[in-house]
């Protein structure tokens, strides 16, 4: 009867609603910590795993005098003509910065470095991706629905993907570990390391008033970033080596730095277990992250149905042939190597000399037409 059928119909729609309602509380439930991971409540109670370099180290090695105070990044790179962040503010409004000259030169030259390292020393396979993305994708990753609030729209008059809301990437994690999204890998193929080099986009809606100055805050900044697809039993393996792999950056750039295990209470939402990397900053006088290296176990892979089927086990002699093994989720581990623009910060506070200029690391000399030394007026 038409009664049945309209009752049987409003079922339907309170059942979705309510189905609609338990995935958004379910997808709002962080993931379950690693054993390692100490307990504590915010980054003062993170544990430091290891120190490398001394910051007294480069400015003996370039002679600077004992008197001598270091500045902030910025300054450094006015004094060069490279930074123009007024007129950057008149075209995007706060927390955009334009640099020119040697500055962008440096900054292009340390991601040049970067995926050089990346790709021909570590293994890595680069990929070029989009910057713009769809709401499964970044739910795959576990950016929404809880951190929309920190993303870029894209108004829906303008463009959608697939049909869905669209946003710019907060990083390169998101299209690149979709990449194999609703995918069945062969253990084979395991683990998978890719590389991406891109600018990122966040509203750093949470972060009113803090880190107004200069390159450390920005709505837009480049980042490389490195993401592997593994199997369960080599992720934690393969975390500390993808950790070891942004490090070398640091290392062959000289830059002092430590390396933190994320407490309970600073770990990210989507991960398991986590190293932050802090860069020393001698204008700041104090260590900044510069990059975050998670391992999510399969709590993004299981978002996004991502899937391995196992090695099959070898046929007994004169047994029967072993069943298909079933797919396992995979596990996804991500980290940056290195944030760019931190970078460049980086560079600019430890390499800077008394009289303006900044001598470039050796590592990067090839990448600025064998420069040594950025001066105002070179």
């Amino acid at each position: 009867s038409n009664k049945a059928a309209e009752g049987a119909a409003k079922a339907e729609e309170e059942l979705d609603e309510l189905e609609n309602k338990a995935n958004f509380l379910l997808a709002g439930i962080p993931n379950l910590l690693d054993d390692v991971v100490p307990d504590g409540t915010d980054d003062t109670e993170n544990e430091e795993v290891l120190s490398w370099g001394d910051a007294a180290d480069l400015p003996k090695e370039l002679g600077w005098p004992d008197d001598f105070e270091a500045k902030w990044h910025d300054d450094v790179a006015s004094g060069l003509n490279g930074y123009q962040a007024e007129a950057a503010v008149k075209i995007s409004g706060s927390r955009f910065v334009a640099l020119s000259g040697k500055i962008a030169q440096l900054e292009r030259a340390l991601a040049m470095y970067f995926m050089d390292l990346h790709t021909e020393t570590h293994g890595y396979t680069e990929v070029s991706v989009p910057l713009v993305v769809g709401r499964t994708a970044l739910e795959g990753t576990s950016q929404l629905p809880k951190f929309q609030e920190d993303l870029f729209a894209i108004t829906q008059e303008s463009h959608t993907c697939n049909g869905e809301e669209a946003y710019l990437i907060p990083t390169a994690e998101v299209p690149v570990t979709n990449l194999h999204r609703e995918s069945i890998l062969e253990e084979s193929d395991l683990p998978l390391r890719y590389v991406a080099w891109t600018p990122c986009f966040r509203a750093e809606a949470g972060s009113y008033g803090r880190d107004t100055r200069g390159l450390i805050r920005t709505h837009q900044f480049g980042k490389v970033e490195l993401v592997k697809v593994t199997t369960a039993e080599t992720s934690d393996e393969e975390h500390e080596a993808l950790t070891k792999d942004a490090e070398a950056c640091l290392q062959a750039l000289k830059l002092p730095y430590r390396k933190v295990r994320l407490c309970s209470g600073d770990v990210g939402f989507s991960a398991r277990h986590c190293y932050d990397l802090e860069v020393w900053l001698p204008g700041a006088q104090e260590f900044r992250e510069i990059s975050s290296c998670s391992n999510t176990g399969d709590f993004q892979a299981r978002r996004m149905s991502l899937r391995y089927r196992p090695a099959p086990a070898p046929a007994a002699k004169g047994g029967k042939k072993p069943k298909k093994p079933k797919p396992q989720l995979c596990h996804t581990i991500n980290g940056s190597g290195l944030a760019v623009g931190r970078t460049l910060v980086a560079v600019l506070e430890n390499y800077q000399m008394p009289d303006g200029s900044v001598v470039v690391p050796e590592v990067l000399r090839p990448y600025m037409g064998g420069k040594e030394i950025l001066k105002a007026d070179s």
